[in-house]
């Protein structure tokens, strides 16, 4: 599938620049263009579906200096432009929000926020884009509610650099199955992995809540973590 086309609409310089540099961080994604205020994003949304390059997501600050977010949002779904919205403003008041979704508003990021916030929100839209093309011209009931249901589900965090998905399930059925605290020696013997290698993915599951941690006592030296599945 091709890169979705983001038009980035901020008031502010910095942000704005900011908003673009995020964009291109993004695997699937890449910046057309950038407006500092609503009637220059109307002028450029235009241009670009004129030149056949339509913009597929507007980045929309709703406070701008000449127009509101929500007008912008408005007068580009009045102009005919397909495109879809995630508001990225300061405006936390709930009705704002509320008028936000009814102009199209499929996300809505409030500043301040990290990179790991925003690419977060555009990989939920990316998911969301997907299962609606997926679905073609008439879409079924599981289409759209899968669909919609991207726009919330939670993104899977990749795994800490060496670790493996298979590796990790392995030891998540021993734990399970297990049903009493393991050491990081014990699961060497279970799994066949190495010492360091198991405390590796007993730290990465009990960092992500899957496991508790306690301090084993009655062994010589210091005492020895012990990890128990938390299901």
């Amino acid at each position: 599938m091709r890169d979705l086309r983001v038009l980035v609409v901020e008031d502010e310089l910095i942000a704005a620049d900011a908003h673009a540099a995020y964009v291109g961080r993004v695997e699937g994604f890449v910046h057309a263009g950038t407006a500092h205020d609503g009637a220059s994003a109307l002028r450029l949304a235009g241009e670009l579906a004129a030149a056949g390059t339509p913009v597929d997501l507007v980045l929309l600050d709703m406070n701008l200096p000449d127009l509101h977010g929500l007008d912008v949002g408005r007068r580009l779904r009045a102009a005919g432009h397909a495109v879809d919205i995630i508001a990225i403003t300061a405006v936390r008041e709930l009705p704002i929000v509320r008028r936000a979704i009814s102009v199209g508003v499929v996300q809505y990021l409030i500043k301040p926020f990290t990179f790991a916030a925003f690419a977060e929100r555009l990989e939920h839209y990316r998911r969301y884009h997907e299962a609606l093309s997926a679905a073609g011209r008439t879409a079924s009931q599981s289409a759209v509610d899968e669909a919609l249901s991207a726009l919330r589900a939670p993104i899977p965090q990749p795994l800490p650099k060496g670790l493996s998905q298979e590796t990790l399930e392995s030891i998540r059925q021993y734990l399970r199955s297990r049903g009493t605290a393991v050491s990081a020696a014990e699961l060497t013997e279970a799994v066949g992995v190495s010492r360091v290698t198991a405390r590796r993915y007993l730290e990465h599951l009990a960092d992500a809540g899957e496991l508790t941690r306690s301090a084993r006592y009655g062994t010589p030296g210091r005492p020895e973590k012990e990890y128990r599945w938390a299901g």
